[in-house]
């Protein structure tokens, strides 16, 4: 007795016929809807009765040229560049995206908004990396290279828009300290070395007063000892020749009357301020850089491109696409559970 199976009838047992397989799933088609309607109902219920999440977005653009005309004011005066606008939008940018901002919002707004239960148990850690990922700075692409935008996820629109106002106040108060320190601090450095010269030239013009005193105490008393009043009158010579030669040792030849009349105006002068060459140019500078440093400056560190809209559609759960996937994957189930039925059949036909 021969007890081999031919190959041809193996394969007519594991394989079904494509018709006969199409007529198993009709026959269980409504196995197959209810399968679906149950994987829709599932998907449905997850989509209505989960948390929805909200996400608001606002984006920022390089400040105009207006925007910074107060910070650059007076700078070719002094000598110093004019800030630009790439200056100044750098400071907010890398304020915007610091790590130092995100955990001072972190600390001082973020932290204080969650209930207690969603504290408990969790280490301020852990809570940090879910806020960064809930609150995140997005950089600019190809397309648009000098947009930022600030994105915010949450559970709670209005919360959300409250955030981002804050931290965006946060930081551009910030940025516009830095921006306006770093603007006067090199006025200080101009000015301060203004003040430095102006008193460079007193200190130096008092001294060449207190020479000149002791030089016409000396030749007063050289004067008065040879009883020179006047100066000779010598044929020949103008007065500026004279004058010329009535210096250093032989100054005593000017005479005891002239001598006297400049030591005690020397003597009684209060400030040396209107003999001093290039003094009023410099205090003049001087008080243009004091009034650009005690200005008010008017600055604005970057362009807001739009408001910051409440959100009224939530980013997740997308419930068409879920309930789509539920009945698409109920579907799925009952069309196997059908394939399965026809080749367990098949196999006991063979049996």
């Amino acid at each position: 007795m021969n007890d081999s199976v031919s190959p041809a009838s193996v394969r007519q047992y594991n394989e079904i016929d494509l018709i006969e397989l199409v007529q198993s799933i009709w026959k269980n088609k409504f196995v197959i809807a209810l399968a679906a309607i149950v994987g829709g109902l599932c998907g449905g219920g997850y989509a209505f009765f989960s948390s929805p999440v909200y996400e608001a977005k606002v984006s920022f653009l390089p400040p105009s040229l207006s925007d910074i005309a107060s910070l650059s004011a007076g700078r070719n005066e002094m000598g110093l560049t004019p800030f630009t606008v790439d200056d100044v939008y750098s400071v907010f940018t890398r304020n915007l995206e610091s790590d130092d901002s995100l955990r001072k919002f972190f600390e001082s707004v973020y932290l204080p908004s969650l209930g207690q239960s969603e504290r408990d148990g969790v280490s301020r850690g852990k809570l940090y990396r879910r806020f960064i990922k809930e609150f995140r700075v997005v950089a600019p692409d190809r397309l648009h290279p000098d947009r930022y935008s600030l994105m915010a996820e949450g559970k709670d629109p209005g919360q959300l828009v409250r955030w981002i106002t804050v931290y965006v106040d946060q930081v551009a108060s910030r940025s516009l300290e830095q921006a306006t320190e770093n603007a006067r601090r090199e006025v200080d450095v101009v000015a301060n070395n203004l003040q430095q010269q102006i008193a460079s030239r007193r200190t130096t013009a008092k001294n060449r007063r207190q020479d000149r005193i002791v030089q016409l105490k000396e030749a007063l008393r050289v004067a008065e000892a040879v009883g020179l009043s006047n100066p000779p009158v010598f044929s020949g010579q103008t007065s500026d020749q004279l004058t010329a030669v009535m210096e250093g040792d032989l100054m005593y030849m000017r005479g005891s009357k002239a001598l006297r009349a400049e030591l005690n105006a020397l003597e009684s002068r209060v400030s040396d301020d209107a003999f001093i060459p290039g003094l009023r140019t410099l205090e003049e500078k001087h008080e243009l850089y004091a009034s650009i440093r005690a200005a008010d400056l008017k600055v604005g560190v970057f362009r807001q491109d739009g408001d910051v809209v409440i959100p009224d559609e939530p980013i997740r759960p997308k419930r068409s696409l879920i309930i789509f996937l539920g009945v698409a994957l109920g579907g799925l189930l009952g069309g196997l559970f059908a394939v399965v039925r026809a080749v367990q059949k098949r196999r006991a036909s063979y049996a």
